[in-house]
């Protein structure tokens, strides 16, 4: 039994093929001279072709699917993409155009102390430049930032080494220069590694700089402020008010760098750290006439 809704949608397709048919007349190109009806399909297809102006190339009217909107590279990537596809195109994204939707606790605590130290050292750096709040007090920064630098130490420590006369000096004065150049060794390489630029208030005018200077993290003066002073207060017999001066030297030889612009406060802090693990490091390994005979008589020829 034939379909209702078949034959209900075949009536108005054959009553338009009657119409169609009934208005063309007899000598009408549209019956193509007695043609069947896959030759009036076919020529109705060609007097569509035929009615475009004159001149114009036929291949020129048809869209391409390369040239089509919606199949052109790069538009719409994933309206017609598959479900498998989509996943594909978002993995495609670089790293630095995604968004962390859920960033961990431990990654907002270290940008938020990163932030605070780079507010807080921009506003204690009061001496960074002459025109700075503080700026007449620049040049006393800058002796204590000699006081604190290495060159002097090593070759104020060698001096004494070849002046001293005792091998209680010697042996002092030696593990105080086994001190300085293990702290010149880990400060550069701590450099080296983590490359971390100074505060872009600084003014690159310090006192003989090398290659690594141009990193900020650690502070190499912290570092060998503290390594010094703990040295010194250990090995040294001072009085009370002395060996105050040389704790409150350590803390302004740190306190300056920040001022100055040189350092982050973070650097100080961890400058001041790594000097008082240092001096530990070489109370470990303390060099004497027992376990480096060779250095002491090498020093006694001297």
């Amino acid at each position: 039994m034939p379909s209702p809704r078949r034959n209900a949608d075949a009536r108005p397709l054959a009553a338009a093929a009657s119409s169609s048919s009934s208005s063309s007349s007899p000598g009408s190109p549209a019956r193509g001279g007695g043609g069947g009806g896959g030759g009036g399909g076919r020529f109705e297809f060609q007097s569509l072709l035929g009615g475009r102006a004159p001149g114009a190339d036929p291949t020129c009217a048809r869209l391409r699917a390369p040239e089509s909107p919606v199949h052109r590279r790069g538009s719409f990537p994933l309206a017609g993409a598959g479900p498998s596809q989509a996943p594909a195109a978002a993995a495609a994204l670089p790293e630095e155009d995604r968004m962390d939707l859920n960033p961990s606790f431990l990654g907002i605590a270290l940008r938020s102390l990163l932030a605070i130290d780079l507010w807080l050292s921009k506003k204690l750096g009061v001496c960074a430049g002459e025109s700075s709040s503080w700026g007449s007090v620049r040049p006393l920064m800058k002796l204590l930032e000699i006081s604190g630098h290495g060159i002097p130490w090593l070759l104020g420590t060698l001096y004494c080494l070849l002046r001293s006369d005792s091998w209680a000096g010697r042996e002092v004065l030696t593990n105080l220069l086994f001190a300085l150049l293990l702290d010149l060794l880990l400060v550069a390489l701590i450099k080296g590694l983590v490359r971390r630029r100074r505060p872009a208030h600084n003014q690159m005018d310090m006192f003989v700089t090398l290659s690594v200077d141009k990193y900020s993290f650690p502070s190499g003066h912290a570092t060998r402020a503290a390594l010094v002073s703990r040295f010194i207060l250990n090995h040294l017999v001072l009085a009370i008010p002395l060996r105050v001066l040389v704790v409150l030297w350590a803390f302004v030889v740190g306190f300056s760098r920040v001022m100055l612009g040189r350092h982050n406060v973070t650097d100080v802090a961890f400058g001041f750290f790594l000097g008082y693990a240092q001096y530990s490091i070489v109370d470990y390994c303390w060099l004497s006439p027992h376990n480096a005979r060779v250095l002491f008589l090498l020093w006694n020829q001297q």
